[in-house]
Parts: C-alpha cells; sequence; structure tokens
C-alpha cells in the first residue's frame, strides 16, 4: 500500500491539533503518541483511511470536540470521521466521570468495527508501553497521571484486552502484545495477571 498526499495533510493538521500537548506527566511532544499508533495500525495491515484515523483518533476528544469531528469529516471524509467517532470514548465537556466513561468505551469495543477495534488496539498498545517504560523508573507515583490509579487503570486495560479478544477484529499478535505489556505492569505493581 502506497500513503497519499491525504495522510500527509492528516499529519499536518493533528500535529497543528495537538501543538503545545505534551504525553501526560512528562515532556514528550504529545505528536508522538498519534504517530505512534499509526505506525502499529500500519503494521499491522491497516489501510490508509485506519491510518488517518489513528493520527486524528484523539482530535475530537483532547483538540476541539464536535468542531474538530466536522473539520475532519470535511477534510479526510465521512469512513476517517466513523473511525475517530469509534475511538472517542466522550466529547462532553466536562467529561462524565471516569469509570462510567471506561466501561461505555469497553461495551462499545465489543461491537464496534474492524477499523475501530484496530486503531483503538494499536492506542492501547503505545498507551501500555509508555505506561510500563514510566513505571520502570517511577514506581507507583506513575499512577497519580491517572484518574483511575493503578487499580482502575489495570482494570481497564485488562477488561479492554478481554474485548478485544472477543471481538475477533483485530490481529492476534496485537492483542497478544497489549496482554504480554499488560501483564508486565501488572507484575511490576504486585497484581495477579
Amino acid at each position: 500500500m502506497t500513503l497519499t498526499t491525504r495522510f500527509d495533510e492528516a499529519f499536518l493538521y493533528a500535529s497543528e491539533l495537538h501543538n503545545g500537548q505534551k504525553r501526560k506527566g512528562t515532556d514528550i511532544p504529545y505528536i508522538s503518541h498519534p504517530l505512534a499508533v499509526a505506525s502499529i495500525v500500519l503494521e499491522n495491515g491497516g489501510d490508509e483511511n485506519e491510518a488517518i484515523a489513528a493520527l486524528l483518533h484523539d482530535a475530537v476528544e483532547d483538540a476541539g470536540g464536535p468542531p474538530t469531528r466536522e473539520e475532519i469529516r470535511r477534510r479526510f471524509g465521512e469512513r476517517v470521521a466513523e473511525i475517530v467517532d469509534g475511538c472517542t470514548d466522550t466529547d462532553e465537556s466536562p467529561k462524565p466521570p471516569w469509570r462510567k466513561r471506561k466501561e461505555a468505551y469497553i461495551a462499545h469495543v465489543r461491537h464496534a468495527d474492524h477499523s475501530v477495534v484496530l486503531v483503538s488496539a494499536a492506542d492501547k498498545l503505545h498507551n501500555a508501553r509508555a505506561i510500563l517504560e514510566d513505571y520502570r523508573s517511577l514506581g507507583d507515583k506513575l499512577w497519580a497521571r491517572f484518574n483511575g490509579g493503578k487499580d482502575g487503570t489495570l482494570w481497564y486495560y485488562c477488561s479492554l484486552i478481554e474485548a478485544f479478544q472477543t471481538t475477533g477484529k483485530v490481529p492476534s499478535r496485537l492483542v497478544e502484545e497489549l496482554d504480554r505489556v499488560v501483564s508486565e505492569i501488572q507484575a511490576l505493581a504486585g497484581q495477579p495477571g
């Protein structure tokens, strides 16, 4: 597959939307995350629409809400907007309570289409890798970054793994890698896997 100028345009737009944002608790530019998610999507057989959606998967939630969704639709088409919507747990401000949002997202993933599940799993894998890396250096102080704390965050990732496994809509190697990373986090955190 060859990526077109649409992908280039999506990268520039994502970079513009997330300009000045940093990864939680770090000085890492936020754009590194959508780039990594797009890479994981492409490495797991994703098409250009899925890769573009990966670049923009957090845009509605973290960079503009419904107006951003409409701009994504206008610039990149209905299919990309649908995938981004499927990866967005809320566009409300203020956001609803954390646990309620996460439970709804897990239920949604179980019935989402292949593209949404692929981008979501890639997103969670990159996030889990970052958590593992930061946990190795910060220890339990890391959990202060997360609304769900240690127990809630690990519950969320384990629940997502189970949801991804049951859908059968994402490459098993992707879910297996996510499971390995989360199991390592659990082991470091002293929680049974």
